[in-house]
C-alpha cells in the first residue's frame, strides 16, 4: 500500500502534542474472532507494524515471549507494539495453529471474521494489524514496552476508554452496513488514545526523547527542527531560536536525547526520505533540496552513511534500508 506522507507539522505551543499530532495509524488489516475453547493462535511477527487485541465477550491467555503470560478479560485492550510473534489461546495448556492456517471470512480488503476453536465457552475479540505513517510515531513505536495492555470494562459509562470499548463490541457483534468501517476507525482512535494515557503515566517517559519534548526549550527546538527539516539548521542556530547560549544548549539537548543535535536532525532527515522515496516519484533532487542539502550527492552520501545504501536502492525496491 503506497501512502503519501507530510512531513510538515502544524505550529501547536506544546511540542509534545505537535509529536502527537502525528500519530496517524495505517491499518493493513482488522479481524472479529469468535472463538470457541479450546483454541489457540500463534501470531507470526510482524516487523514495522503493531498487532492488537481488544477482548469484547469472555477472556484470553496472551503469551510473548519473554514477558509473564497475561489474562485478558471482557474490555481488555492489549497492544504488541513493535510487532513480536506471540500467541493466544483459551488455556496456556492449548495447543496454538499457526494464524494463517485458519480459515476466514473476508468482509473487505481490511476486514476479516474468523470462526474457530471448539465446542466449550465463547471469546469474542477484535484484532488488527497495524502502523503509524510517519517517522514520529515509529519513533515512539521503539519507546513503548514489549506488551502494554488496558483494562477498563467496569470504568465509569463515562470513560472515553470504557465508551469506545462497547461501541467496538456493539458494532462487532451486529456488524450492521459499514460496520467494519467503524471498527476500523474506532481502532486507531482506542490505539492512539491508549499510547497518550501510556504517556502521561509511565515515569520512564519524563526522559529520553518523550523527556526532551516535555522540556520548555529542548521541546521548542525538536518541534522547530521536525517542522521545518529543510532549513539550513546549525547548532548556533537552533539555539539562538530556543533563547540558549551555543554550549549550553548542544550539552542539555546531548544530556536529555543521548546524541548531538546534529546526529538528530540528520537521522530524521534521513527517516523521513526514506519514507519520501517508497510512497512517491520526487527526483533525488527534489528530495535533496527539500530535506536541507545543497546537491544530489550530498544527499546520497548522507542516506548512505544512515542505512547502508544508496537511495537508488530503495526506491528500485531492490533492497530495504534497516
Amino acid at each position: 500500500m503506497k501512502l503519501r506522507t507530510d512531513t510538515r507539522i502544524p505550529g501547536f505551543s506544546d511540542p509534545l502534542g505537535e509529536t502527537l499530532h502525528l500519530l496517524r495509524l495505517t491499518g493493513t488489516l482488522y479481524c472479529r474472532s469468535e472463538l470457541s475453547a479450546p483454541w489457540g493462535i500463534d501470531m507470526p511477527p510482524f516487523e514495522g507494524y503493531m498487532m492488537f487485541h481488544v477482548v469484547t465477550g469472555g477472556q484470553c491467555w496472551l503469551e510473548v515471549e519473554g514477558e509473564e503470560p497475561r489474562l485478558l478479560e471482557q474490555g481488555s485492550l492489549a497492544l504488541v507494539p513493535q510487532g513480536n510473534g506471540h500467541c493466544i489461546r483459551s488455556d496456556p495448556s492449548d495447543a496454538v495453529v499457526p494464524l494463517f492456517d485458519i480459515p476466514v471470512e473476508q468482509v473487505s480488503d481490511r476486514y476479516e471474521i474468523m470462526r474457530y476453536g471448539g465446542a466449550g465457552e465463547l471469546t469474542r475479540l477484535t484484532c488488527g494489524v497495524v502502523r503509524f505513517d510517519h517517522v514520529a510515531g515509529r519513533q515512539l513505536i521503539a519507546l513503548l514496552p514489549p506488551v502494554l495492555q488496558i483494562d477498563a470494562w467496569n470504568e465509569d459509562e463515562g470513560s472515553w476508554l470504557q465508551s469506545t470499548l462497547r461501541f467496538i463490541a456493539r458494532e462487532a457483534r451486529e456488524l450492521r452496513p459499514g460496520g467494519e468501517t467503524v471498527i476500523t476507525h474506532l481502532a486507531d482512535i482506542l490505539i492512539i488514545q491508549a499510547i497518550r494515557a501510556w504517556i502521561d503515566s509511565v515515569p520512564e517517559t519524563e526522559h529520553g526523547w518523550l523527556g526532551a519534548l516535555r522540556d520548555k526549550q529542548i521541546g521548542r527546538a525538536l518541534a522547530a527542527m521536525h517542522r521545518e527539516p529543510e532549513k539550513n539548521w546549525s547548532v548556533a542556530s537552533l539555539a539562538r531560536e530556543i533563547g540558549m547560549s551555543r554550549s549550553g544548549f548542544s550539552a542539555r539537548f546531548t544530556d536529555l536525547v543521548g546524541e548531538s543535535v546534529m546526529r538528530y536532525l540528520t537521522r530524521w532527515r534521513m527517516q523521513l526520505a526514506r519514507i519520501r522515496l517508497q510512497e512517491s516519484s520526487d527526483s533525488l533532487a527534489l528530495l535533496a533540496d527539500r530535506f536541507g542539502y545543497q546537491s544530489e550527492a550530498a544527499f546520497s552520501r548522507a542516506f548512505k552513511r544512515e542505512f547502508g545504501v544508496p537511495p537508488g536502492r530503495v526506491r528500485d525496491g531492490s533492497t530495504s534500508a534497516q
